[in-house]
């Protein structure tokens, strides 16, 4: 039962996540497009997970790797630059956080999500 659990806590934060994304994308880039988020979200989450299980240990560049690994999906998965990518990765990431206080405090869920860093 706790492995069924884990997989559906693990779908509802990444739903919550390509949200992020889909806003992130929808404001930045004129963008619409949730499934292309979702995709984008799940790419995202793998690769901060490898590149943060093998590099994120080390003090101080490690974190900054894993960020500019994340940074690289956003900016292969949408148009513009790194400049964009940014920007979409921030409001994403504000997003998610104003949707995970707003569940937390209904006691609905806990305050993180797969698929958008540091959330």
């Amino acid at each position: 039962m706790a492995t069924i659990d884990s997989i559906i806590v693990f779908a509802v934060s990444l739903l919550i996540g390509a949200l992020g994304i889909y806003v992130g994308a929808k404001v930045i880039v004129d963008t619409e497009d949730y499934t292309y988020a979702l995709v984008t979200a799940l790419i995202g989450a793998i690769v901060w997970g490898i590149v943060g299980f093998f590099l994120g240990w080390i003090p101080l560049l490690g974190p900054a790797i894993v960020l500019v690994a994340y940074l690289t999906v956003i900016n292969a998965r949408y148009p513009g630059g790194w400049i964009q990518a940014a920007a979409i990765t921030l409001v994403a990431w504000l997003s998610v956080l104003i949707v995970l206080y707003i569940l937390a405090f209904l006691g609905v869920t806990t305050f993180d999500a797969a698929g958008v860093p540091g959330v």
